[in-house]
């Protein structure tokens, strides 16, 4: 399995799951909008410092895995992650967080 097949696969399932939360805890454009500038902003950093520390010789990728584009010094495969983080984590802490009720 490549890196990126194994980064779409995720970044699918993130999103399906972002998507579902949306509609069940009817979360609106600005849940939305404040998850795109969290994943803009995770995605630069994960730029800057993958290719800082692969620079620094810090880790290694397998060449034969990779698609051979690259942002900066790191893989377009590691823009998959901040991606995912972006989706995934705030998806279930709506899921996780008591829904309001109207008292």
């Amino acid at each position: 399995m490549t890196y990126a097949l194994l980064a779409l696969l995720v970044v699918v399932g993130s999103l399906v799951v972002a998507v579902v939360t949306s509609l069940v805890r009817g979360l609106g454009a600005r849940w939305w909008l404040l998850t795109a500038a969290t994943a803009a902003i995770l995605t630069v950093l994960t730029i800057v410092f993958d290719s800082l520390m692969i620079a620094a010789d810090l880790f290694r990728y397998g060449d034969e895995f990779l698609l051979g584009t690259y942002v900066w010094l790191a893989p377009v495969e590691d823009i998959a992650w901040p991606v995912v983080a972006a989706l995934l984590l705030p998806s279930l802490w709506a899921l996780a967080t008591p829904k309001e009720t109207d008292a």
